[in-house]
């Protein structure tokens, strides 16, 4: 900000948006549902044609036979996530969760009472992940949260890790909650629906948005699947929090939803060039980077060439390049020494960056 002020241009590369506009036929939606008056209190859990749609997307995508009240729509991502835990975490619970992860999941465990229990993303990438779950099992441990595509890391869990995990979670007893946000953006892979697996579905609550795949960050609408009994203590999460979704909004997403799936296959491939250039730039400049399977970030370990701290790694980034990034840390310790980096940007703008790694 500072900088900006002084009238210096900055690279930024440090957000979470989409580089596409929300698509044409999502605002026509939108106000197609204005004009024909669609602007009354909805039901809380959303409008019956929304979730009959959403269902028949989890069957024909997600693999996941569920009925429509299974499914209650939430004020995006992270309120789905917020309620996910609210129902399922009592004071006192474990939860475990990959590390580096998405900053709020942290507060998410703490605000519900429970304690968190972090398994670095180190320990299971592209190996058998159960040894380091098994190692960490308590008699307090009740829930894993699974993200896959991940935030900040972009890895996808294959198949056999994701059945590893569904084995474990049953052994234990344990509840799961799958943030499948980035679902749509899977570039080495693919993405599999915990809630798919055998046994999984009776004790898997799946919080979904709309803000990454269609660019709907600011739209602030999502849904999250359950069965009973969280799909009651969630009922009452969504009606005494937000009351409902605007519900022109709601007829928006049904637009979304809809959409032939085809229309993510040439976004996927402008994702892939994007990330392919930004990591190649990194390496040349001296980083270490693994090449992100999926979501929009990159996680470059900066040490090499920026120190051990990368608080002070961004500051030198920022300083030497101009260019904005996430300090690793924020993510948990397991991510002191990187930084994160969005490569969800214009081709000129992530050129423009790639140019001043060169002097770096």
């Amino acid at each position: 900000m500072d900088m900006r002020a002084r009238g210096q241009r900055v690279i930024q590369l440090e957000g979470g948006e989409p580089f596409l506009n929300t698509p044409d036929f999502v605002k026509e939606a939108m106000k197609e549902a204005l004009d024909a008056n669609h602007t009354r209190y909805a039901p809380s859990s959303g409008i019956q044609p929304l979730l009959d749609a959403l269902r028949d997307k989890l069957a024909t995508k997600n693999g996941v036979d569920v009925a429509a009240s299974d499914i209650i729509v939430t004020a995006g991502g992270a309120h789905g996530l917020f309620c996910a835990f609210q129902a399922s975490v009592n004071p006192g619970d474990e939860v475990m969760f990959f590390s580096p992860y998405w900053t709020p999941i942290q507060d998410q465990v703490r605000y519900s009472g429970g304690v968190a229990v972090r398994v670095p993303w180190d320990e299971i990438r592209d190996r058998d992940l159960r040894e380091a779950l098994e190692m960490r099992v308590t008699p307090k441990l009740r829930v894993l949260y699974v993200n896959s595509p991940a935030n900040p890391t972009g890895d996808v869990l294959s198949h056999a890790q994701l059945t590893g995990i569904a084995e474990f979670a049953q052994t234990h007893d344990l509840t799961v909650i799958a943030d499948e946000a980035y679902e749509n953006l899977v570039y080495d892979g693919e993405h599999v629906s915990m809630a798919s697996l055998p046994g999984m579905a009776e004790r898997t609550l799946t919080v979904h948005t709309f803000s990454k795949s269609f660019s709907m960050t600011g739209w602030r609408i999502g849904y999250l699947v359950a069965p009973e009994p969280f799909m009651g203590f969630l009922r009452k999460l969504v009606l005494n929090s937000v009351n409902g979704v605007s519900t022109p909004t709601q007829y928006a997403a049904l637009a979304a939803i809809t959409q032939d799936p085809r229309f993510f296959d040439s976004i996927r491939e402008e994702y892939r060039r994007r990330r392919d250039l930004l990591v190649s730039a990194f390496r040349e400049a001296g980083f270490s980077c693994l090449t992100p399977p999926g979501a929009f970030y990159a996680f470059p370990d900066v040490r090499a060439i920026l120190g051990e701290d990368s608080w002070k790694a961004m500051e030198t980034l920022l300083e030497r390049t101009s260019i904005a990034s996430v300090p690793g840390s924020v993510f948990g310790p397991e991510g002191e020494g990187h930084l994160r980096m969005s490569y969800s940007l214009s081709m000129e703008t992530l050129e423009t960056a790639v140019a001043a790694l060169r002097k770096l």
